[in-house]
């Protein structure tokens, strides 16, 4: 008998290619419908004003033809002159956007914090320091894991962390894998951790401010049942990582990650004094590091810090890490030596790149985001929202949750979906007997679970190619929490409904 051939789990970049050519058979079927827009106006907790430009729900309508026929604006296999084709979706979707945000700006930031983190590495300083405080924690690691949780929570909750974890994954895996956990772990702690403080918030700016506002209920409003929400999830999130830190640490073999890991275990075994080597330069490195950190929260929380001054900031490190290691002779570092830890580290991450512009492709191939253009998308979601508004009140706000946690897949930006889906689902609310305040619930919960799950979040697909783990060994994982965190946030739904959350 023959050996039967093992089953190829499938790679990141063929499952986004073969959803490109469902997107693409899709524009042959659907037709393209549009929306007016207005601006709103909302104000924020501190009093200040913000301006939304959101879609009209009342105006849509399906595009006709000359002859009163709808339009299906099938798109070609190439496209010549900027145009988007089936074949354009790799580079259309890499130099769309703007540098605050998908999919150009997304790229560049990736790109210029593994730079910098490549140089910070190559000094030696991380695994230094790492060693050393291994050796002085002995005994209370495991407090480690529930501190840093909810910290990272509290990063989602109150000010949106989200890329903001990319470079402390990258500062923590080797940590973690030394302590005898897994890079599974890490990304548990820090953006899973992230993700549900995102999605269970009471004040983020990026998602529940801007629902509220374009939904016309007071901004920040129903906190108490959030912070209950965020606690309850936060403590769900914490017992879920313990578990499986536990049973890493029994037996590091069932991780699937382990292969991956190998690279820290054996810096572990081999290195094991190197914590007698933690000098005057190693410190000044570690301080940069975090000086440079506390640097980023201080300018994401009060000045609104985003893409472009925090990828600079992180490359600032680099080179003042780089620096010290000169001077300090640390891992004998020179200026090429400088030059060739930046590539390095950006060619680590470039995989992750590329798949935020392949992701971005996906809704460019259905035409775009904008609901004032013509597209699939938005005749889906005016569609999705008339079958909704049939439904009993309860079912209906289920299906709110649903059909957020599914459109995250199309639109991962939280306040992209908020201003696309807002406008539509707060009436519908009204009409289904629901308060709005259910349907921005619905959105929050839809919008942040699923982040930890679809490959078309350039976020997720960045940390996963910091910690070598391919998309659907990790999809694979995480589906039972995937479910775990459905199974809650229905509940959550319902009984927002059933007391009337207002």
């Amino acid at each position: 008998m023959g050996n039967k051939k093992r089953f190829a789990v499938p790679d990141t970049y063929v499952i986004i290619f073969f959803v490109i050519l469902l997107a693409a058979a899709l524009t042959y079927i659907v037709p393209v419908g549009q929306f007016d827009t207005h601006d709103i106006s909302f104000t924020k907790a501190d009093g200040t004003e913000k301006t939304k430009t959101v879609l009209i729900p009342e105006s849509f309508r399906i595009v006709q033809d000359e002859n009163g026929e709808s339009v299906k604006n099938g798109i070609k296999l190439f496209e010549p002159y900027g145009g988007v084709g089936v074949t354009n979706y790799m580079f259309e979707g890499l130099v769309s956007g703007d540098k605050w945000g998908s999919a150009v700006g997304v790229v560049a930031f990736i790109l210029v914090i593994g730079g910098a983190f490549g140089i910070i590495l190559k000094t030696g300083a991380v695994e230094a320091g790492m060693f050393a405080m291994i050796k002085r924690t002995k005994g209370f690691d495991v407090a480690i894991i529930p501190i840093l949780f909810i910290l990272f929570s509290l990063g989602g909750a109150v000010f949106g962390m989200g890329e903001e974890a990319i470079p402390f994954v990258m500062i923590l895996v080797p940590i973690i894998v030394a302590m005898g956990y897994d890079a599974v772990t890490c990304i548990l702690i820090t953006y899973v951790a992230t993700q549900i403080g995102f999605a269970t918030s009471w004040m983020n700016p990026f998602s529940v401010a801007i629902a509220q506002g374009v939904s016309g209920i007071p901004v920040l409003s129903g906190a108490g049942f959030r912070v209950s929400m965020w606690i309850f999830f936060t403590l769900l999130g914490i017992g879920y990582t313990m578990i499986h830190a536990k049973k890493v640490k029994k037996d590091p073999t069932i991780s699937i990650s382990y292969e991956q890991d190998e690279v820290y275990r054996n810096e572990l075994k081999s290195d094991e004094d190197i914590s007698s080597d933690f000098g005057l330069g190693h410190t000044l490195v570690i301080l940069t590091l975090v000086l440079g950190m506390a640097w980023v929260i201080w300018g994401v929380m009060k000045y609104g810090y985003y893409i472009p001054e925090i990828a600079t900031q992180f490359f600032i490190m680099g080179i003042v890490s780089g620096i010290i290691g000169i001077i300090f002779k640390l891992n004998d570092m020179t200026m090429n030596g400088m030059a060739q830890a930046f590539k390095e580290g950006s060619k680590d991450l470039l995989g992750a790149a590329l798949v935020v512009g392949m992701a971005k492709g996906i809704i460019l191939v259905l035409g775009g985001s904008d609901p004032t253009t013509p597209t699939v998308l938005n005749t889906v979601l005016h569609y999705t929202g008339n079958i909704v508004g049939k439904l009993p009140p309860a079912v209906a706000a289920w299906f709110m949750y649903i059909f957020q946690s599914v459109f995250n897949f199309f639109v991962v930006s939280g306040s992209g979906q908020a201003a696309l889906t807002m406008p539509l689902m707060a009436p519908l609310a009204d009409l289904v007997g629901v308060s709005r305040q259910v349907g921005v619930l619905a959105f929050q919960l839809g919008d942040g679970f699923t982040n930890l799950i679809v490959p078309t979040s350039g976020i997720l697909i960045a940390v996963l190619g910091i910690t070598k783990i391919e998309w659907m060994t990790w999809a694979k994982w995480q589906f039972k929490f995937q479910m775990i965190l459905f199974a809650c946030a229905s509940a959550f739904v319902m009984i927002a409904t059933v007391i009337g959350f207002n």
